[in-house]
């Protein structure tokens, strides 16, 4: 087999093992274990003969198969419960017990579905009593498959709320500290519907840091953003004049005081909620590096809190490939570097593709006429931006084969558009739903010429 197609092979089995480390159930399992009727997660135990009832709340794009293991340790013991998830996500739910009920919605804009599922929810959470326990799963997608409305508000006022920030460069963390402030369900307000019910939240992190009360807009967490910084980021990215006057009504009537804030740190509302995050970024970025180690390259992780603007972002991985090539710093080839995070684009064109594929596009310009160097770059969901692909591939001989296709990378970069780029150069990496999401993954490989 030639060198630079085993790299690419290599890149796709790095990937894959990315995944498998973010299992979704493996992770729920490895955290949480049940010995008779002790729940035991860390260092507490939960006592399942003294709870009335229980429930199983779970929202996100790896909700199904959470909710399965979470469902299998309850097993006797489990009431009823409620989960959401993604469109076309549903893998392995025949396997999910009558009990829950499954509610499928929109992703990454909600839809009236995704109020469906926000009500239903919050409706079994307001019927937990205090010797009741709600065991709590949540994931990548939360914030938007969960939309419950604010007073006064509809699913499609914040729907374009949501597809206004989407496209304005607005980071994860700012998307939510609005999104927060226009729902019924985030930023700790699901925790106030269980007071004074037990709550046992499981987390799959999906956002830069694993801050708890970002991760889907935070819903079992205090919130530390309020009113005024919705309206701050609005103003900084300068989209008040594509929201509808009600959500701008809502939160300037939020700011004065009604309506009342989300909860914060120190409401006693909290006293009885453990929220802990199972598994991250981090997770998969070292599964990675395990394989990669099994496949013979020397490994560095670069980062697993990658942020910034794409295309920089890619030059900066290009311009490492060229000083290890060149200096052998900062490891020796054959090198793998790994990182993880999550980019933003600036949208200046109206083409197709997302934010990987823009990435391994960017990248493929400054490592053209380089040997033996392959970019991967995919989101761990196996969704990037409004495509059916994870991500893209590339390598120092990406322009060439374009221009022998008639291909411009420049011109595709500057619209936007390198879902058809790389799909012409059958580039694309298509998996499927993963059913997990720790955000994004970007995999380096730099091998000298033998």
């Amino acid at each position: 087999m030639k060198p630079l197609l085993q790299m690419h092979e290599d890149a796709e089995e790095i990937f894959a093992a990315a995944l498998a480390g973010i299992n979704p159930e493996h992770a729920v399992r490895r955290r949480c274990q049940r010995e008779k009727d002790q729940l035991i997660l860390g260092e507490r135990t939960y006592d399942l003969a003294q709870y009335e009832n229980i429930y199983l709340l779970a929202a996100g794009k790896a909700a199904v198969p959470m909710a399965g293991a979470g469902a299998s340790l309850l097993d006797d013991r489990l009431t009823k419960g409620v989960v959401v998830t993604k469109y076309g996500h549903t893998e392995k739910s025949d396997l999910l017990p009558d009990s829950l009920e499954l509610i499928e919605a929109g992703h990454p804009v909600p839809d009236e579905k995704s109020r469906e599922g926000a009500e239903t929810l919050l409706k079994l959470a307001c019927e937990a009593k205090e010797k009741d326990l709600i065991l709590c799963l949540i994931s990548g997608g939360g914030s938007a498959l969960l939309s419950a409305p604010a007073q006064g508000l509809t699913v499609q006022e914040k729907g374009k709320a949501a597809d206004a920030l989407l496209s304005s460069g607005a980071s994860i963390h700012e998307m939510n500290a609005v999104r927060k402030h226009l729902s019924a369900i985030k930023g700790g307000r699901l925790a106030k519907a269980a007071h004074p019910a037990t709550l046992i939240c499981l987390i799959l992190s999906d956002v830069v840091g694993d801050d708890l009360d970002v991760i889907a807009s935070g819903p079992t967490v205090p919130d530390g953003s309020c009113f005024s910084d919705a309206l701050e980021i609005i103003e900084r990215y300068n989209i008040e004049d594509r929201l509808p006057a009600s959500v701008m009504d809502h939160l300037r009537s939020g700011e004065k005081g009604d309506p009342e804030e989300t909860p914060k740190a120190g409401d006693g509302l909290f006293s009885k909620t453990q929220n802990q995050i199972i598994a991250n970024n981090l997770s998969a970025v070292k599964a990675a590096q395990e394989k990669a180690q099994a496949l013979g390259y020397r490994t560095l992780i670069l980062t697993s809190m990658l942020q910034g603007e794409t295309r920089q972002v890619a030059r900066v991985h290009a311009a490492i490939a060229k000083e290890i090539l060149k200096t052998g710093h900062p490891i020796e080839p054959p090198a793998c570097i790994l990182s993880g995070g999550e980019t933003t684009v600036t949208l200046t064109g109206e083409g197709k593709g997302g934010r990987n594929q823009e990435f391994a596009l960017a990248g493929a310009i400054d490592l053209a006429g380089l040997d033996h160097v392959v970019l991967l770059s995919a989101g761990t969901d196996g969704t990037d931006g409004p495509t059916d692909a994870a991500g893209a591939r590339a390598d120092g001989h990406t322009m060439d084969r374009a221009r022998k296709l008639n291909l411009d990378p420049r011109r595709a970069l500057k619209n936007n558009d390198a879902y058809p780029f790389f799909k012409t150069l059958d580039d694309l990496l298509i998996t499927g739903p993963t059913h997990t999401n720790v955000m994004d993954l970007q995999i380096l490989l730099v091998r000298k010429a033998d």
